[in-house]
């Protein structure tokens, strides 16, 4: 489960990313280019897609199965 915690967390990043750089009027040739709104909802997409990937990286302790 923790891979797909990575992957997912990863391209939430990369979409805020690209969501930001629109809003802010960066990557332009869409109807999210310029608008504040998108230069808001990216970078908080892209905290969250942070913060899934990281505890998909972190290191925790397992527990044990159950052994009868």
């Amino acid at each position: 489960m923790k891979p797909v915690r990575v992957a997912l967390g990863a391209f939430l990043v990369l979409i805020g990313v690209v969501w930001f750089l629109q809003g802010i009027d960066v990557l332009g040739g869409s109807v999210m280019s310029g608008v504040t709104l998108w230069a808001v909802i990216g970078p908080l997409v892209a905290v969250v897609g942070a913060v899934l990937a990281a505890s998909g990286l972190r290191g925790g302790r397992h527990r044990p199965l159950d052994q009868d």
